[in-house]
């Protein structure tokens, strides 16, 4: 059975009730990508806990565009967006199939803004190190939502919005970044665990919202303190929680995961929304 025709069969067959969560990934180094460790060990859990999805639709850190793209090719490549990493990480291949029919529902469904179906980029390793980890025999099609560089949080809040409907379709949404991330003052002593009070204290305050569904907070950041400014320098790796929060439902909850500090200036706490609790 080709992609699109699995695609179908199942949505043909998913309960109207039954949606799939929507997640927010701390991704971390490329090297979680080969690495068994709390993160990806985290990851994979998740992936057993949630219903097996039609297709995965990720909003990576790193494609950040003018303007919005959808990737729309049979089998996106696999993307080393990277340099100085033992050359282990550089032959992974993950080798997951497209959908260029969901794209364009994809892109249908997104009224606010044109999308542009890509052929050119692929899976950059804010989708696949994740991903690889929690669909293994990359037997799941696999897509990519680009981030629009020129345009603020509240518009990829409601962007996300747009994307509900996927969510009944057996899509999983997975935004893929960081809440605190300054490459600048990373810590190598703290590589393994640990951060600077002011990370600590920007990440407890993102907790707090995102439990409390205090998105309004989340959306104007800059607003929440000195602290803040110091975890999000550049908005890339904080911009994919806006997709997660955009999805959340009036009666659905947030379950924390993966919640820790490392390198003093990164945080891989991760977001689940939905109304099932693992």
């Amino acid at each position: 059975m080709n992609t699109l025709n699995q695609f179908k069969s199942f949505t043909a067959h998913l309960p109207q009730s039954d949606i799939m969560p929507a997640l927010f990934m701390g991704h971390g180094s490329p090297m979680n990508g080969i690495e068994i460790n709390e993160f990806s060990t985290g990851w994979a859990n998740m992936a057993k806990s949630i219903p097996l999805p039609t297709a995965v639709l990720v909003v990576s850190a790193h494609w950040f565009t003018r303007g919005t793209k959808i990737t729309a090719m049979d089998f996106p490549p696999t993307i080393h967006d990277f340099g100085g990493f033992p050359q282990a990480l550089f032959d992974v291949q993950y080798p997951a199939a497209g959908n260029p029919e969901l794209a364009k529902e994809t892109a249908n469904f997104i009224t606010s803004t044109s999308v542009e179906l890509d052929h050119d980029w692929g899976l950059d390793h804010g989708a696949w190190t994740v991903i690889r980890h929690m669909y293994p025999n990359a037997d799941i099609p696999v897509l990519q939502l680009s981030i629009d560089y020129s345009k603020g949080a509240q518009y990829h809040y409601d962007l996300a919005k747009e994307l509900s409907a996927l969510r009944k379709k057996g899509v999983l949404i997975l935004g893929s970044g960081n809440m605190v991330h300054n490459l600048r003052m990373v810590s190598w002593e703290m590589i393994n665990g640990g951060g600077y009070d002011w990370a600590i204290e920007a990440n407890d305050k993102f907790k707090t919202a995102i439990l409390n569904k205090n998105h309004q907070s989340l959306i104007n950041f800059e607003q929440m303190g000195s602290e803040i400014r110091l975890s999000i320098p550049t908005p890339e790796h904080y911009l994919p929680l806006m997709y997660t929060l955009g999805l959340q439902g009036d009666k659905e909850e947030a379950l924390l995961f993966n919640d820790k500090a490392v390198g003093g200036s990164l945080t891989m706490t991760s977001v689940k929304v939905g109304s099932k609790l693992i």
